[in-house]
């Protein structure tokens, strides 16, 4: 549904320094990302959207980080140490650059744009991820998929996929989850989800038919994107309730505007996240801690990684708590 621009109300609420800024606009919630070192002693920086002071999920979608265009001759790039997860799938999508990734499966792959690689966790998998000395560029999102209750201990698992262009009237899709423009993604997923990067042309208008079960995120990459008349900036990240039927996207600048756009049905478990374990209790999340700590079999191991394994932090001196889609 597309609202007037003439009804349209601002109500613009301010945090405090360590939070961001909210936005509402008519129906679309704008979260503004806060930076983020991410990978230990040589941490790059990246731009975090989701989990949010106000919300924690869109769909399955969990965690969003977006990063780059980073030069890596002076960033130093992206070298994150083989690290654990549980309880969840990882996304990597890139525009620009090329990551080498290695897990505890014996998989060896490099992501490079328009190309998904989607690692599932289950009850355990490591994983390092290094750009390559060919990176001169890297730019990208990170992604995160909470698994639901009856598949958060499933098997580790891997999967690639080349998602085709999909010519829209006024830009271009590649589908690398779920369903969207007469394109549907092989990949399977453990609840219905989208995800899909978009392309306007300057000054052009698409719309696209959605799932009106769905809650969606546009993730603006690149120029200014309206979405039910509200403007989307770059790193700004939209948020739409489920009930339209179609989603209405205007570039009205002069330039290419580029986005990723997440989708799901509510996901109302409730979660506790923590470093990089996703649980439903604190008891979950101690438990994961102490086995990778211990150099348990449950995370396996990661060959061909020039260096040592992260260590995980100290556990907060208070209980973990659950939370749900909304804080």
């Amino acid at each position: 549904m597309i609202i007037p621009s003439c009804i349209i109300v601002e109500n613009r609420t301010t945090r405090q320094a360590k939070g961001p800024i909210v936005s509402t606009v008519s129906t679309v919630d704008i979260l503004s990302p806060r930076d983020v070192p991410l990978g230990g002693p040589r941490a790059m920086t990246v731009r975090r959207t989701l989990p949010h002071r106000d919300r924690r999920l869109i769909g399955a979608w969990c965690f969003v980080d977006h990063y780059g265009p980073d030069d890596v001759a002076r960033s130093g790039g992206m070298d994150v140490a083989p690290h654990p997860h549980t309880g969840l799938q990882t996304v990597s999508w890139l525009f620009s650059g090329e990551i080498e990734h290695r897990d505890s499966l014996g998989v060896h792959a490099l992501v490079r744009p328009g190309e998904l690689n989607l690692m599932s966790a289950g009850h355990g998998i490591c994983h390092s991820e290094v750009s390559t000395p060919a990176t001169t560029v890297l730019h990208g999102v990170q992604l995160w998929v909470a698994l639901p209750e009856e598949h958060r201990h499933s098997a580790r698992d891997f999967h690639h996929h080349v998602p085709r262009p999909v010519p829209l009237d006024g830009g271009e899709a590649r589908v690398f989850l779920g369903t969207l423009a007469g394109d549907t993604s092989p990949v399977p997923t453990f609840t219905p989800l989208l995800g899909a990067e978009l392309t306007l042309r300057p000054h052009a208008t698409v719309t696209l038919t959605v799932d009106p079960a769905f809650e969606h995120g546009l993730l603006v990459d690149r120029g200014t994107i309206l979405l039910a008349d509200t403007p989307l900036h770059a790193g700004d990240l939209g948020h739409l309730s489920p009930g339209p039927t179609t989603l209405t996207l205007t570039n009205p600048t002069p330039t290419e505007a580029r986005a990723i756009l997440l989708g799901g049905t509510p996901f109302d478990e409730q979660l506790v996240m923590w470093w990089n374990f996703i649980g439903r209790s604190h008891e979950d999340i101690a438990e994961a801690r102490a086995a990778w700590q211990a150099a348990s079999p449950r995370f396996g191991a990661v060959e061909g990684y020039p260096g040592d394994r992260l260590p995980a932090p100290e556990l907060p001196g208070t209980p973990l708590k659950p939370r749900g889609r909304v804080r």
